[in-house]
């Protein structure tokens, strides 16, 4: 799995606005968008529950929160030790 999809997740969890989220990965806010409805259709099922103004994590959302984390870390560590 892309951890920049799961990335992407993760930014827009916190900060519930596409626009932020953007901001924040120096993306475009299509591209946020665009990310998670990718991640969406891998996993097959929505992370957030969109409402105008409103961006709630699902409670697949909520699973996947910490499972995120720990690939993307996890990530992160592979390359620093193939690098050493």
């Amino acid at each position: 799995m892309d951890t920049e999809l799961l990335k992407t997740f993760m930014e827009l969890s916190p900060t519930r606005h596409f626009g932020r989220a953007a901001e924040n990965l120096y993306l475009t806010q299509s591209a946020v968008s665009f990310r998670v409805r990718q991640l969406e259709g891998l996993l097959g099922v929505e992370l957030f529950s969109r409402q105008r103004n409103n961006i709630q994590l699902t409670a697949a959302g909520e699973k996947l929160m910490p499972l995120a984390e720990s690939s993307v870390l996890l990530e992160q560590r592979i390359r620093q030790d193939i690098a050493a």
